[in-house]
């Protein structure tokens, strides 16, 4: 059911702040910023291997990650899971008794498809799928 872990979501408040350590002090290779404006974030790529780590910056204060970081702080947010059907994926989890926060799945960064599934639903990690078409990010 799932492919490999697609990237970690680690939620900060300011990109830019936070980008020096990732890609200079770390050395992961910087891919670019993309906003989401379904999901009212914008997202910096980093890679590492053939996973990436996406930093989370609020593009308003109705985003969940500014909910996020007003309750937890900066830190990691979500874990996410590739996988190669996502509507498969998020009935076999449904008919297995998961919460889904997403039913169907949505738009994501990199013209990925995604769906979250409840924290609830996953010993309290933000979890997500993540269907990549050969070519993407």
């Amino acid at each position: 059911m799932l492919t490999k872990i697609n990237h970690l979501g680690v939620a900060v408040t300011s990109i830019e702040e936070a980008l020096p350590f990732y890609r200079d002090t770390l050395g992961m290779n910087f891919a670019g910023i993309e906003e989401v404006p379904s999901q009212l974030v914008k997202v910096a790529f980093l890679s590492i291997g053939e996973s990436k780590i996406e930093l989370l910056e609020p593009t308003s204060a109705e985003s969940p990650v500014a909910k996020f970081l007003e309750k937890n702080g900066p830190g990691v947010h979500h874990v996410a899971y590739g996988v190669k059907d996502i509507e498969a994926t998020i009935a076999r989890l449904i008919a297995g008794g998961t919460r889904m926060i997403d039913t169907t799945p949505r738009n994501g960064a990199h013209g990925a498809r995604i769906a979250f599934l409840h924290p609830k639903s996953s010993n309290g990690v933000l979890t997500e799928l993540c269907e990549v078409h050969e070519g993407s990010h």
